[in-house]
Formats: structure tokens, sequence, C-alpha cells
């Protein structure tokens, strides 16, 4: 589905991703993980142009998005990012959230796009908090609301930023909970975490990241069993 061909990426002098080439496959939970800094979190932006690359290409669905003609627009609305900030409107509702791109973007009368709502926000087990302001919300209630958004707009594939890096255990246990349970509906998700457990649980594909180069691309229990000096220290 996304195709990563010698991609380089650099902030000034700090190069960030260096001749990155990758795969993501269609109905596939892929973890990136490495220490911070490391790009992690730069990569899964470069997918929606949330970041610019410096050079090389990115295909999605055999389409490089970043050919001068191409229909943004279309691409992202393909392409499902949840935030480590929620990044939710806190003077609406919950459901007001959730509708909003429905409505505004992909032109959804106001009855259906609360159908899908709805639907959404009982899977992450907000049901009993569709009207209340997000202002009013815990953090793991708000990071589900984001998710239930995300699902609603139905992507191909959904990008998650850290999304449990802003939680404390408790909640991180919650939003982790939803994800596993979204994994099991072979979506395809790519997953920038800290959650070593949690990735080695769920996850088709680990990559690893360290000073802007890939070290690993492969199963979850060939990386956690490697012998690479460098990757037993950083799980260690």
């Amino acid at each position: 589905m996304i195709e990563f061909k010698n991609v380089k990426k650099a902030f000034g002098d700090n190069v960030v991703l260096d001749d990155i080439n990758l795969t993501f496959n269609d109905g596939e939970v892929t973890s990136i993980v490495g220490p911070s800094g490391t790009g992690k979190s730069t990569l899964i932006r470069l997918i929606n142009r949330l970041e610019e690359l410096d050079s090389g290409d990115i295909l999605f669905d055999n389409q490089n998005i970043y050919d001068k003609n191409i229909n943004l627009i279309e691409i992202r609305k393909q392409i499902g990012m949840v935030f480590q900030s929620f990044n939710l409107f806190e003077n609406l509702s919950v459901l007001g959230n959730v509708t909003l791109p429905l409505r505004k973007v992909y032109k959804m009368n106001k009855k259906e796009a609360k159908e899908i709502a709805l639907k959404e926000l009982e899977k992450v087990g907000l049901s009993d908090f569709v009207n209340s302001k997000v202002s009013t919300l815990s953090g793991g209630q708000k990071q589900r609301a984001a998710i239930a958004r995300t699902l609603a707009t139905n992507p191909k594939v959904i990008l998650f930023d850290e999304a449990t890096s802003a939680l404390d255990p408790e909640m991180t246990k919650e939003v982790l909970a939803v994800i596993k349970n979204l994994a099991t509906e072979k979506r395809t998700m790519i997953l920038v975490t800290h959650e070593m457990s949690f990735a080695k649980e769920i996850s088709d594909k680990i990559i690893f990241l360290d000073g802007g180069h890939k070290l690993f691309d492969g199963k979850p229990e060939d990386f956690f069993s490697s012998d690479n000096e460098r990757i037993k220290r950083f799980l260690a």
C-alpha cells in the first residue's frame, strides 16, 4: 500500500531519515520503534505530507504523493491520523468532533454523519459521552474520541503518532485496548510507539530506526530475539 524509495529528510544539518526504503502492506500492523529523536514521527508525517521530504519518493497505492499534480486532499482522505495531542475541538461535544469532518470534508448530511459517528463511538467505549464537551474528558477518553473520529472517515490506513505518550499508565491501557481491538480487524495501521510489549503483541512487522537509519525491518519475534548489539541495548 505504501512504499518509501530512498527517502531523505533533514532539519538543517540534522539528518533524521537517510536513504530510507520501506514497504507497508495492506492489512498489516507495523510498529515503528527506536530511541527518541530518530525520525519515527517524521517518517509517518511524511506519508500525509505534514512534513515534506528532501529527496526520494513515497508511493501510496502506486501514486507518488509528492507528484506536483497529485490531488493531496483526496490522498489525505484515505490516510487517517491519530496524534499524541488529540487535536480535538475542546468547545465541541464528542459527537460534534466526530461528525465535523464527515460533514465538512466528506459532505455528508447530518443524519448520516451522526449514524456513523455513534457507531464508531460505541466501538471505542464512548457511547455514554457523546454529548459531553471534550474539555470535560480524561486524556484517555479524548484519545479514544480522536480514534473514533479517524475511524468514522473509513481510511485505508491509520497512522498513530505516539498515541499514548501524553497519558498516564491507566489511561494508556484503555487506549491500547482499543488499538488492539482494531488490529484484530486486519486494518492497515502504522504505529510509532514506545510500548514494547504492546508492539510485540499486535505487530505483523517492526521497524527499528536509529540515527536516521533503518536497522531492522521484520517480524516481531526476530526483533525481540535479535543478536544485534544496538537492538539489545535499546531493549535492555
